[in-house]
């Protein structure tokens, strides 16, 4: 891409003087010619109308506008390559000059040199009409005829001809040119390039920008999202500030617009950590949450009796620093006498403009359908938005946006459940490494994350969908160390999967109660005995029969409890020291970072359990 950028650093007047100047000299040489007279005047006349349409596009150019630009990308290439076939011509020419014995010698070769350069320049001239009807919007439409530039490569034609009308031409042609980028970037690759090299991005951008309508915000969306498709081309809207574009129409466009700007939010986040960063700086979660959360109303604790002025001043100031768009128009996030707080279909809203009012009109007239479409966009974004990123996470969790996640996965089902569980994963994976983050969102005393373990478990409990069990599983897991030693129905329904027929779900189970039994946990040893207590050791004997992977996880958690209740019968009776000491060399060979672990806990069991031998054999590998 450093290339394009290089040659565009002339300008359309200093690019197109060299040809202009070159035509003006082959028109003299030819004039001045002693030979081939004829065929020197034919290139003349040939050059003279090149001459022309050169000079149309020079007062094309200057009389652009900001507002009314010219697409110069083909212009570029194609005045290059004008004079490349002008400098042969002059050449030519200019021996025409010559008289005497030179007049002989160069007369040899001059016919097939004639007809090779006229051929040239017929081709310049082609190339030139056709770049004069590409700028040419008075009847309408995009012109995908194909100049001799092109016709190696069609595709370069067709993206110059639409790119140069989403800049250039009529609403309607626009809306269709930029649905013409999308369905070529759906295409494959190679098209994806030719639209990036060739300067399609910021034209698109402004497109999305400009609001003319919602036909044409959705296709400039849907375009960009076909041509992100790797970190390279994502990093490209970021760097020509096209971030703060896509987050100001996701907040103050129309539902359909929306649900097309959530996906190409989702796709840079996912793809690209600095867009991760970079939309989160530009506050997108404030929007996502807004949306996600419409129609529902979300609990807060109501005021206790004999609280303080002094708390409840706090509280309003805490409210209004989370929705600081409300001071002027209350319309979302709004207090009522039940204790509840309301974000209405229009909380992204807060300026109270005729915009604004005609959009929450337009939104509430939406079917339910629409409403479930948008909802899954924007739990899908704020998934890839909190995958290891600490800065969505806290955005997120210091909004209601854990208590609305909570709601959608107790009342929805499918793709929007899915997403939401997913979001609240990646939130538990960040908190599992932030004890910052852990302590303010997941207190135990939190409604909000009391509200998400209660939803995790039942979707464990009650639910039977894999795909949901493991998200759910893991963010508990995550969540391990923020349980007390009295938290015992938690390891219950954690210990209930370790049997689970889905092997991905019961290994894991196995992963989560690893991390309530792990040395790293304060209450170890407490939740050990819960496991062992809740019958867990029978089915994990059996889990580590299984694959590679479950093998390796269930031993470690076997491991952990040998460690922290080596003495129980359970693991006695299920020979739990005869299984670590049979797979400690396989599983060690291929984890070396586990063998003081395999041989601290078949110590431990060799010390407690009934004919173990304590002078046995060390584990080696």
């Amino acid at each position: 891409m450093s290339a394009p950028a290089q040659e565009e650093e002339k300008t359309l007047q200093e690019e197109l003087s060299l040809p202009i100047l070159l035509a003006d000299r082959v028109i003299k040489s030819a004039q001045e010619a002693e030979s081939s007279k004829q065929e020197c005047a034919d290139l003349a006349r040939q050059v003279d109308r090149l001459s022309h349409k050169l000079r149309s596009c020079v007062r094309l150019s200057t009389s652009s506008t900001p507002n009314q630009p010219i697409y110069e990308r083909p212009l570029h290439r194609i005045a290059a390559d004008i004079a490349k076939n002008l400098d042969r011509a002059l050449t030519l020419v200019r021996k025409c000059r010559h008289s005497g014995l030179l007049r002989h010698v160069f007369s040899i070769t001059t016919t097939a040199d004639f007809r090779k350069v006229s051929n040239l320049l017929e081709s310049s001239i082609a190339d030139m009409s056709w770049l004069l009807s590409i700028y040419d919007f008075s009847d309408g439409g995009t012109d995908l005829s194909l100049p001799p530039i092109a016709s190696n490569d069609p595709i370069l034609a067709w993206v110059w001809s639409y790119i140069s009308t989403i800049i250039m031409g009529q609403l309607k042609d626009r809306i269709d040119a930029a649905n013409e980028l999308a369905s070529l970037a759906r295409d494959n690759d190679r098209n994806k390039t030719i639209i990036v090299e060739e300067g399609g991005v910021l034209p698109l951008l402004k497109l999305l920008k400009e609001g003319a309508s919602p036909e044409a915000q959705i296709a400039a969306a849907n375009a960009l999202f076909n041509i992100v498709t790797d970190q390279e081309k994502v990093r490209l809207v970021v760097d020509v500030l096209g971030v703060p574009i896509i987050v100001a129409v996701l907040g103050e466009s129309s539902m359909k617009v929306q649900i097309a700007v959530a996906n190409l939010v989702a796709r840079m986040a996912e793809l690209d950590p600095i867009a991760q960063e970079e939309l989160v700086r530009d506050n997108v979660i404030r929007p996502l949450v807004s949306l996600l959360s419409m129609d529902l109303v979300l609990e807060v604790a109501k005021p206790q009796v004999g609280r303080s002025i002094h708390s409840l001043v706090q509280m309003n100031k805490e409210l209004a620093e989370k929705y600081p768009g409300n001071s002027k128009n209350n319309h979302s996030g709004t207090s009522n006498h039940r204790g509840t707080l309301n974000f209405s279909t229009h909380s992204s809203f807060s300026d109270g403009s005729s915009r604004g009012n005609h959009l929450r009109k337009e939104r509430e007239m939406e079917s339910p359908e629409m409403k479930l479409k948008l909802q899954v966009s924007c739990a899908e974004a704020l998934w890839k938005l909190a995958k290891g990123r600490l800065s969505t996470s806290r955005k997120v969790t210091e909004t209601k946006g854990l208590l609305c996640l909570a709601k959608i996965i107790e009342k929805e089902k499918g793709e929007l459940q899915f997403n939401c569980l997913m979001t609240v994963m990646e939130i538990t994976m960040v908190a599992e490494e932030n004890s910052d983050l852990r302590r303010a969102a997941f207190r135990t005393n939190s409604p909000a994350a009391k509200a998400v373990l209660d939803q995790l478990l039942r979707v464990i409990q009650e639910e039977s969908t894999p795909e949901n069990h493991i998200p759910s599983i893991r963010a508990i897991g995550c969540l391990a160390r923020t349980f007390s030693a009295k938290e015992k129905p938690i390891i219950s329904h954690l210990v209930k999967q370790l049997g689970n027929k889905n092997v991905e779900v019961a290994t894991e189970a196995a992963i989560a109660l690893g991390k309530f039994a792990c040395p790293d946990n304060f209450n170890c040893s407490e939740h050990s005995k819960a496991i062992i207590e809740f019958d867990g050791v029978p089915p994990l004997m059996k889990l580590i029969r299984v694959n590679n992977r479950a093998q390796r996880h269930g031993l470690v958690l076997l491991c952990y409890l040998a460690l922290n209740a080596g003495n129980s019968k359970a693991l006695e009776q299920a020979c739990a020291l005869n299984a670590l000491e049979g797979a400690a060399r396989s599983v060690v060979a291929q984890h070396p970072d586990l063998r003081d672990l395999f041989a601290e806990a078949i110590h431990h069991l060799t010390l407690y359990q009934a004919g173990a031998h304590p002078h046995g054999q060390t584990l080696t590998v």
